[in-house]
């Protein structure tokens, strides 16, 4: 849940629902009463009666959460809030429950014989709402009565439900709407998703789009004779789509899905839909799935981790022979890199490009209206359930309408009535800086957008930054409040990230009241181009090197005490450079997977711009540290020396780079509105933080830590090369040559840390860590 000032809409019934109850403890039922545990909101589990402890199903859901990595919890500690029970015996306990979602196995007899026994238990109004992918609304309803039809919907969130942003809510003309506002607020705001309203029809929106273009990929590598690498890089990051491209994805979630998908949508689709002209059985994938190749789950799929001896080969499957070869890396020329290049390159990459993402993007848009009236929503859900970049509106305007059209003619594939309508305009249009989508009757209506929702884009499409450079940006978000935006490859930081923040904290100081730290991007930040470090380093160029650290401690510092409030909003990587960023802001507003912390270590090196002393001064200002130099000292060592990273900002609070003040927000979308409000309510009376001093161990607590290293070391648990880099941290953190008696002031600190960071680099280990970084994404052990 949002935990700004004002999180979510103040009206009482839309506020929040004291209790859920969740039907299925299946993988899918599971996640979602974990996902809403994680937003503080007790769930009930229920699933059958079993064994000799009769919800030892629902109880060993719950378990075996715990132990999944990536976690389903965003904080394991919000797995009590979830009741573990049984349908037997503790039906009746729905009566008290807000709203009732149901997701057991996808057969319409077992769910209605539920629903009738939910129906004589619940409280009257209640919701009640069914996680179904396949079955029709009206299909479950069926014979329902009239006041259960009244109160029920479908809600289909995607797996995993903490991780995947999209819920699509499937209402029928007798659904009561205020059901539909009240589970939609609540998806929203509080769970974090975006909430798509689909029309009930078979697949509803995104897995009818999704699966047919997966099926038409898969259909066309076979007839291409491309490998599977070279359809995946086609079928990929041209369009905006994940790396994993067609066949990664299918690994993931499943092989044996396909034909699950096929006969679902052979039994559900009209007789003219396109969709049935690549939903014949595939006979590869019927041979992968009698062999147990049914994708990550299973021994491997398309793609495979193949062990000789201690080492792992990534191979793939040849599609013309169905036999596993070496995986080998296909990488498209440069001339090919976008998608509309591609789409009318002449070569066999073009014609796979044209034969996938024409036949998808037509299909797409001949379901309009059929699934939906807004082509905003069905872009929507594409981004958010299959993680595209555009969604297929976008896509088509990015290639341009005429143009596609053009295409579709070559290929005699139909050219949708949506697509000719459009003739030479676009989806999409701004109109008085407001983003307006084309509508099934040709005229243009605003894009839909719930209130509290502000992007750094709406505000790019407006105008022009107050402020710019290559590497950053500062923006009006109107209010008087300033955002300032990294622009670099993954948000990292260089030299010219640090003058145009420089610049930045001059101007706002002039002419705003507040500053904003934030980002569209994925990432807030993977923190300092430790790239451009090593070159510097390889050149010699250590007075640069020198010269970077300063500026950084110079840049970060002015921002501290800069005389109006800073917000930072992170979401993402906030890594290195980029934790030490937020941690010199006077306020944190997070979104809930906010993945952080100070991971210089992993590549020999220490925090070189104040992070030692910011996360001192986080511990030290929690009343739960025990008092006297060593205990927050001791936590802080630990932290940095095993370059933790926090897998949730709840987890970033535990490890108090968030303190108990600063806010998390669960939707991405809402996430600078809230940090924009939170500065608001900063303005007035702010005054600028003073200077601390640090109580340190001394050369105690340096001894302390370096014995407890070498002991490690010892052990084989750490390297020799840890045991320098953990020097010269204990160095830092207790003081270096100050005495036990003595207090080190600010200034001292960051020059304790420029001189250990400065001493590390001249070491050929930390370098050879750097260099192995930057090459395989992976911290080397030496």
């Amino acid at each position: 849940m949002s935990q700004s000032v004002k999180p979510i809409p103040a009206s009482e019934e839309n506020r929040i629902l004291s209790r859920v109850c969740v039907i299925g403890a299946g993988v899918m039922g599971a996640g979602i009463a974990a996902h809403i545990a994680s937003a503080g909101v007790p769930v009930l589990l229920l699933d059958r009666a079993e064994g000799g402890d009769r919800s030892s199903l629902a109880k060993t859901a719950i378990e075996r959460m715990l132990k999944t990595d990536p976690s389903p919890f965003m904080d394991p500690a919000t797995a009590k809030l979830i009741t573990p029970g049984n349908i037997e015996d503790h039906l009746a306990d729905v009566a008290g429950c807000d709203w009732i979602l149901e997701a057991i196995i996808e057969r319409p007899d077992l769910k209605q014989a539920l629903y009738k026994k939910l129906d004589a238990v619940r409280h009257p109004g209640t919701p009640v709402s069914s996680n179904t992918s396949t079955i029709p609304l009206h299909t479950l309803t069926e014979g329902m009565p009239e006041a259960f039809k009244k109160d029920f919907l479908v809600t289909h969130f995607f797996n995993p439900p903490r991780y995947m942003r999209l819920l699509e809510i499937v209402s029928a003309p007798e659904t009561d709407p205020t059901h539909v506002t009240k589970l939609t607020t609540f998806c929203d705001c509080v769970l974090g998703k975006t909430v798509v309203k689909a029309k009930d029809t078979p697949g509803f929106i995104a897995n009818r789009i999704g699966t047919f273009w997966m099926l038409v990929a898969v259909k066309t590598a076979i007839d291409s004779g491309l490998t599977i690498e070279q359809v995946d890089a086609v079928i990929g990051r041209p369009f905006g789509i994940p790396k994993t491209g067609i066949f990664g994805l299918i690994d993931l979630v499943g092989v044996d899905l396909i034909p699950h998908i096929n006969a679902s949508m052979k039994a559900t689709l009209p007789a003219n839909d396109r969709y049935r002209d690549f939903a014949d059985d595939i006979p590869l994938i019927g041979r992968m799935i009698e062999t147990g190749y049914t994708g990550r789950k299973g021994k491997g799929g398309f793609y495979r981790l193949n062990r000789k001896g201690s080492e792992k080969i990534k191979e793939s499957v040849n599609l013309l022979t169905g036999e596993y070869v070496l995986s080998e890396r296909f990488i498209l020329p440069p001339h090919l890199k976008r998608a509309e290049d591609l789409m009318t390159s002449d070569d066999r990459l073009g014609a796979c490009a044209r034969q996938v993402m024409g036949e998808t993007l037509a299909y797409a848009a001949s379901l309009v209206p059929e699934i939906s009236d807004d082509i905003a929503g069905i872009d929507k859900a594409m981004e958010r359930g299959f993680n595209w970049k555009k969604g297929p509106f976008a896509l088509i305007d990015q290639i341009g309408p005429a143009r596609f059209a053009t295409l579709l003619q070559s290929l005699d594939i139909p050219v949708p009535p949506l697509v000719a309508r459009v003739g030479t305009g676009r989806f999409y249009e701004e109109r008085d800086n407001v983003p307006h989508e084309l509508t099934p009757a040709g005229t243009y209506k605003p894009v839909p957008r719930a209130e509290g929702i502000l992007l750094l884009d709406d505000i790019r499409k407006r105008g022009k930054p107050v402020l710019s450079g290559k590497s950053g940006a500062l923006w009006d978000i109107g209010d008087g409040i300033a955002c300032f935006e990294i622009t670099t490859k993954m948000n990292t930081f260089d030299e010219n990230v640090l003058t145009i923040l420089e610049n930045a904290i001059t101007h706002v100081k002039d002419h705003f009241k507040a500053l904003v730290l934030y980002t569209d991007a994925d990432n807030f930040s993977a923190g300092a181009n430790i790239g451009l470090a090593l070159f510097a380093v390889n050149m010699a160029a250590w007075s640069e090197t020198l010269k970077l650290v300063l500026k950084g401690q110079k840049v970060l510092k002015a921002l501290k005490y800069a005389p109006f409030p800073v917000v930072a909003a992170p979401a993402g990587l906030a890594l290195g450079g980029g934790c030490e960023l937020i941690l010199h802001s006077d306020a944190i507003q997070a979104h809930a997977e906010l993945y952080t912390g100070l991971v210089e270590c992993g590549v020999g090196l220490i925090p070189g711009w104040g992070g030692c002393g910011e996360m001192l001064l986080r511990l030290r200002a929690d009343p739960r540290t025990p008092r006297g130099p060593m205990p927050a000292t001791r936590e802080v060592f630990e932290m940095i020396a095993m370059a933790r990273v926090s897998k949730s900002a709840a987890e970033a609070r535990r490890m108090h780079i968030l303190r108990k003040t600063d806010g998390i927000t669960m939707n991405r979308d809402r996430v600078l509105a809230d940090a924009k409000t939170r500065a608001l309510t900063m303005i007035e009376g702010y005054v600028a933080p003073e200077q601390p001093e640090f109580h340190v161990p001394g050369e105690a607590g340096y001894t302390a830590f370096t014995m407890a290293v070498d002991g490690m070391v010892r052990q084989g648990t750490a390297t020799p090369h840890d045991r320098i880099v953990s020097g010269e941290l204990a160095s830092v953190l207790t003081g270096g040559s100050h005495d036990v008696t003595e207090n080190v002031s600010e200034q001292q600190m960051m020059d304790l840390e420029s001189r250990s960071f400065m001493r590390l680099i001249h070491t050929i280990p930390t370098l050879d860590r750097i260099e192995h970084m930057l090459e395989t994404g992976k911290p080397l052990r030496n």
